[in-house]
């Protein structure tokens, strides 16, 4: 058996993390949750996801900080980080992707498209 692709989800959202958890889950992902920068910070310490979604607008610090963050890392540098935002205004997506994102998903999700948009991010 093929090990299960690990995801994590950064989103302080509750409903839409559940959401994007049941769909991932439902695909045979691994998913692990951070509700804000620090957990995420936390999770990256001992788990090397195969892909990362983050949510842009969060409380403490926020997604192009945390990307960028992550991405000056050598051991994350690699790993794909998605954004999955409400910001869609001119420029935001530039943002996005001057941040360090590979990709940008917008809220709300299309829960028809969405594991399609996973697979050509993780491959």
């Amino acid at each position: 058996m093929v090990d299960a692709k690990t995801i994590l989800h950064i989103e302080d959202n509750y409903d839409n993390r559940l959401l994007v958890r049941r769909l991932l889950e439902s695909d045979g992902f691994k998913v692990i949750e951070a509700e804000n920068a620090g957990q995420a910070q936390q999770a990256l310490q001992s788990a090397l996801p195969d892909l990362i979604l983050m949510d842009i607008n969060m409380p403490d610090i926020d997604g192009y900080t945390l990307t960028t963050e992550i991405k000056s890392n050598s051991k994350l540098r690699s790993v794909p980080v998605v954004a999955i935002t409400a910001n869609v205004m001119r420029g935001d997506r530039e943002k996005v992707f001057n941040a360090g994102c590979n990709g940008y998903i917008e809220k709300p999700i299309d829960v028809d498209r969405f594991l399609d948009q996973i697979a050509s991010f993780i491959g």
